[in-house]
């Protein structure tokens, strides 16, 4: 039985094609997995695959419990709970993160990045993999980066095309200080919120905007009460399968391994689903009445978020930025 909660996706399919018996079935590691979309989302993606590997690469001796919709919490109550050793896995989002661990707020830069390419090639080599690591010290093991996507804004009361055109304009950001700074260098009224309240938040006004990449925006349904997308590629937002520390360390080393190539394949699974939401979704959200707004002037919003540049400097080193800016 799954509880109250009735919103898991139990991955167990693998058992049978393995040919594992009804008794080692019944005796498997049951893992919880918690996310905040919803199962065809870029998470939810990601998670399937994740729970698929698992099982696979452990003979049927763990299973996973998907749990979308943030079922199990929001992304901060779910890190904590993984801290906590209440909930197994969280597949996360890159925007909280700096909650628990403040030096991978770097990443949530506004126009850090030139394109997903560029990102990938970061986290992929030694920079991802330093950013990996220091979750270690806050209890927790980051297995493999996954993907949020590319940020792009949305709005109810006015196309926009110019970084004047955000002055003024109340824009929900997550729970990430960095993305407050760079929102507030465009003049927005700017306030953080958690994802489970932003739909109803946006339905009843009180945000204008709020930005999120195109699978987010599909998956949440955004085009029922928001009218304009402008395609600002503003930041890249990785995402990550996090878990505890001591539950990792407890696992046999052919398991560790194990839980780090399903974390990758998951990974790689949600990056696949963000670039073919970024690719299709936008007509799919026209055609749901959504105005694009094209022809954006995006250098200019990127000089802009430039008088930020200094407070971020203070905050995560200039060489820092500098490494990840220039990386080719």
């Amino acid at each position: 039985m799954l509880g109250k909660l009735g919103v898991a996706v139990v991955v167990a399919g693998a058992l049978l094609l393995l040919g594992v018996g009804g008794a080692q079935a019944q005796q498997a590691r049951i893992l919880k997995l918690g996310h905040i979309l919803g199962p065809e989302s870029q998470l939810g993606t990601g998670a399937v695959a994740f729970a698929e590997e698992i099982t696979k690469r452990t003979g049927g001796r763990y299973k996973v419990e998907i749990y979308p919709n943030a079922a199990l919490g929001g992304e901060v109550e779910a890190i904590k709970a993984v801290q906590q050793g209440t909930v197994d896995v969280t597949f996360v989002t890159g925007a909280p993160m700096l909650n628990f661990v403040p030096e991978v707020g770097i990443f949530g830069i506004p126009f850090l990045f030139r394109d997903a390419a560029h990102a990938h090639r970061v986290f992929d080599g030694a920079i991802g993999q330093e950013y990996l690591e220091k979750f270690r010290a806050k209890d927790l093991v980051a297995l493999a980066w996954g993907e949020n996507g590319m940020r792009h804004m949305t709005n109810s009361k006015r196309p926009v095309t110019a970084p004047e055109d955000v002055k003024g304009m109340k824009v929900r950001v997550p729970q990430n200080e960095v993305m407050v700074i760079g929102f507030k260098a465009l003049g927005a009224d700017v306030a953080q919120l958690p994802f489970p309240e932003l739909y109803n938040a946006l339905e009843s006004g009180q945000f204008d905007g709020q930005e999120n990449p195109i699978a987010t925006i599909l998956s949440a349904k955004f085009a029922q009460v928001q009218k304009y997308l402008t395609l600002t590629a503003h930041s890249y937002d990785p995402a990550a399968f996090l878990i505890g520390i001591d539950a990792f360390e407890d696992l046999s080393d052919a398991d560790k391994m194990a839980f780090v190539e399903a974390a990758k394949a998951g990974g790689q699974a949600s990056r696949q689903a963000a670039a073919e939401a970024q690719t299709n979704g936008v007509k799919t959200l026209q055609q749901q009445g959504m105005q694009v707004a094209t022809g954006i002037d995006r250098a200019g919003f990127a000089k802009a978020t430039d008088a930020a540049l200094p407070e971020f400097e203070k905050k995560f080193g200039a060489a820092s930025i500098a490494r990840i800016r220039n990386f080719q």
